[in-house]
């Protein structure tokens, strides 16, 4: 199956014309489970290997706080119920998907994590399902803590939130055109030959359903069945048992995260209830629904 990133990883390599092909550079690793990749534009190989270096370390940060695929301060707060004095970014997180919940009418939830692995793996759903409820997370500077049976995945933000971190991380360094794959797209600045970027949105079986220009924007792309778990359900679960309304959602925004949420939530939302939590978001918008 063609995923949307090699959709965008193709429109990227796409741009490797002649007049700017020298000044390229690529890296390409993984971000919170999944593959990414980086193409900066205007650099000396020095300087790309400096800001490559740098983005690995910043990956490593937010990986060390929200992978559900290492030790991180996640796992151990699923594990333990409870997380003491947690990261800036951490609650800088959390308030977003507190504010995504709020304006989704609660479709966004992370507390679906413990539903999610029951499915996944045959277990008790009964127990999954009673485990659902953001409201029931208490956030304080000084402690998360979860009832007992409850778990968090930020998997429908993290991506988007580890494409903001590096957007940052270029402009510090001084580079304003960059294209940014984390699973969730950001787009900085111009191509070099000049106009935006380029991106395509493919729905779950590859099949191609728009093409978008991009700049100073990121784009997130959701496909319940882009992923099927236990006996072939979608991966994007509402978290009080209904089904999906939409078979891919894209949405841009000017911060991937609120991209990436947004475009998850609207899944099974609504046209009305997508339109009310765009406005939530100022400069979010709907690219695609089918």
């Amino acid at each position: 199956m063609i995923t949307r990133r090699r959709f965008i990883a193709l429109s990227a390599a796409a741009l490797a014309a002649p007049g700017y092909a020298a000044t390229r550079h690529d890296w390409q690793g993984v971000a919170l489970g999944a593959e990414a990749r980086l193409v900066v534009s205007g650099a000396t190989d020095a300087q790309a290997r400096h800001v490559f270096a740098r983005v690995v370390s910043e990956l490593a940060q937010v990986e060390a706080q929200f992978s559900l695929y290492c030790d991180s301060a996640l796992t151990r707060l699923n594990r333990d119920g409870r997380l003491p004095y947690p990261s800036v970014p951490m609650l800088d997180l959390f308030a977003l998907a507190d504010q995504v919940h709020r304006a989704t009418g609660g479709a966004f939830d992370p507390t679906v994590q413990p539903l999610w692995l029951a499915m996944a793996t045959g277990g008790n759903l009964t127990a999954g399902r009673a485990a659902i409820g953001w409201d029931r997370v208490r956030i304080a500077p000084d402690e998360i803590k979860l009832d007992p049976g409850m778990a968090l995945t930020f998997n429908g933000i993290a991506q988007g939130h580890a494409a903001d971190r590096i957007a940052a991380r270029m402009r510090a360094e001084g580079f304003g055109n960059v294209l940014i794959d984390m699973g969730e797209v950001q787009a900085l600045g111009t191509h070099p030959e000049g106009g935006p970027w380029r991106a395509q949105v493919a729905g779950p079986g590859g099949d191609a359903l728009a093409d978008l220009d991009l700049q100073d924007r990121a784009l997130a792309t959701s496909s319940p069945l882009g992923t099927r778990i236990g006996s072939g359900a979608g991966h994007i679960l509402h978290p009080k048992g209904l089904p999906t309304r939409w078979q891919t959602v894209a949405i841009s925004a000017p911060m991937a995260a609120v991209a990436d949420a947004l475009s998850t939530a609207a899944c099974l939302l609504d046209r009305p209830a997508i339109d009310s939590a765009l406005a939530a978001f100022p400069g979010a918008r709907l690219e695609h629904l089918s």
